[in-house]
């Protein structure tokens, strides 16, 4: 894997910039993430899926901001584009970006779980 590709998923000296260069805060936020990011992407699923656009974009914001404290750039722009699917009420459109983001998140799962 190129290091342009391991950036995209997760950026170490982004994420340790975050955090004042602590390692072991970083790892404690990793994990603390890592716990909580499956049930916000299953209330992003549900809200996709019901066609609840402002949970969707509210709980895509809010992955959006999680990620990018790990300088998670995939991610975040999936997030995002759900986000601004979602202030658009077009969720009908939202299942490429989804899939995109939930690829973007196992892939990050694996390098945090590196940490």
């Amino acid at each position: 894997m190129s290091a342009q590709v391991v950036e995209t998923i997760f950026d170490r000296e982004v994420a340790l910039s975050n955090v004042d260069g602590d390692a072991a805060l970083l790892k404690e936020i990793a994990t603390l993430f890592l716990g909580e990011y499956p049930r916000e992407l299953q209330a992003l699923r549900d809200a996709v899926a019901c066609g609840d656009a402002e949970l969707a974009a509210r709980t895509a914001h809010g992955l959006k901001g999680s990620v990018s404290n790990f300088g998670a750039r995939a991610a975040r722009k999936a997030a995002s584009e759900i986000e601004d699917l979602g202030r658009a009420h077009m969720l009908a459109e939202a299942a490429p970006a989804l899939d995109q983001l939930e690829t973007a998140l196992a892939a990050l799962r694996r390098e945090l779980e590196s940490l």
